[in-house]
């Protein structure tokens, strides 16, 4: 566990010098709000009482990242989230109740920029993990190995396919890929790889559709090679308040909870992109680790009660 956790507070450092020489300026997260982020597919959020008002412990601070670059263009923030996960994730060794993701936004780019910009991250991590922590990574017995950028990138549909091809049937009609798929795909490659263009009504309102492809989805999701899955997911974001409260009522949301997020978009917000890079699951892949509460020193597993 102190390797671990040595390669961890490595992982701080390197982020920070990073967004620091990125011209980036670090929020302090929220922990509690009105409303947080619906798409946390199959978690569901906790609640606490506030002063006679229902709140939510954050799941995501995206909402508030898009506040934010209203008026600071490239915000980032360790960002501690709680999702109560099913019982049954924890089989997948890489799901926690609580986590904390490097959450990233910058005005005025779009998603191919966010993605360079998680590709930069993530190999300025990877590399100063290398050269700071040898001692950690020879007791951890891991050889870690540089990315080449630009990552590869495979589409939604073109992952299918390969999953098809594979023997997952029955995944034409699916919006999201199931973990068992995910990590076969995460199997079949030596290197980081995106995964784009998920299809409209898969993800949240603040994904933006694709003008020109409106069954598209402008985001994407970085995978691990190796089995250890999804690393990174991210998008350019829905902006027009028109846009987003059409999404909303889609997703049948109820627009009161989210009054000071739609009072925002009428006052008018920058175009943006932007993503979340989960501090445990980097944690687990770089260290080789079999399961994700072994990446982090306080750790709440779905369904078990622990200090």
């Amino acid at each position: 566990m102190k390797a671990v956790l040595r390669v961890q507070d490595q992982i701080f450092t390197s982020a920070r010098q990073f967004f620091h020489k990125e011209g980036f300026c670090e929020l302090r997260p929220p922990i509690l709000s009105p409303a947080t982020d619906p798409g946390i597919r199959g978690a569901i959020g906790a609640d606490v009482n506030f002063y006679g008002k229902k709140y939510k412990i954050t799941t995501s601070m995206i909402l508030y990242k898009q506040m934010a670059i209203c008026s600071l263009e490239k915000v980032y923030a360790f960002s501690p989230n709680v999702r109560l996960e099913p019982v049954k994730t924890r089989q997948t060794g890489r799901h926690l109740a609580e986590f904390c993701q490097i959450d990233v936004e910058q005005a005025f780019i779009n998603y191919h920029d966010a993605m360079a910009l998680a590709e930069r991250l993530l190999v300025a991590i990877l590399s100063d993990v290398k050269s700071n922590c040898q001692k950690e990574l020879k007791l951890l017995e891991r050889s870690l190995t540089i990315p080449t950028r630009p990552f590869k990138k495979l589409t939604f549909q073109e992952a299918l396919n390969i999953l098809s091809k594979a023997g997952f049937k029955q995944l034409q009609q699916r919006k999201e890929l199931p973990w068992e798929a995910e990590k076969m795909l995460s199997n079949t490659f030596d290197e980081p790889f995106w995964v784009t263009e998920f299809p409209y009504g898969s993800r949240g309102f603040y994904d933006r559709q694709d003008p020109n492809r409106p069954a598209v989805l402008r985001d994407f999701d970085l995978l691990y090679p190796a089995g250890f899955g999804e690393a990174i997911s991210g998008s350019e974001r829905e902006y027009l308040y028109p846009r987003v409260k059409k999404r909303m009522l889609e997703q049948g949301l109820p627009l009161d909870e989210y009054s000071w997020y739609l009072d925002m978009l009428q006052h008018g917000v920058p175009p943006s992109a932007g993503f979340g890079l989960g501090l445990e699951r980097l944690t687990r892949y770089i260290c080789g680790l079999e399961n994700i509460w072994e990446a982090t020193a306080f750790p709440k597993v779905p369904g078990v009660h622990s200090p």
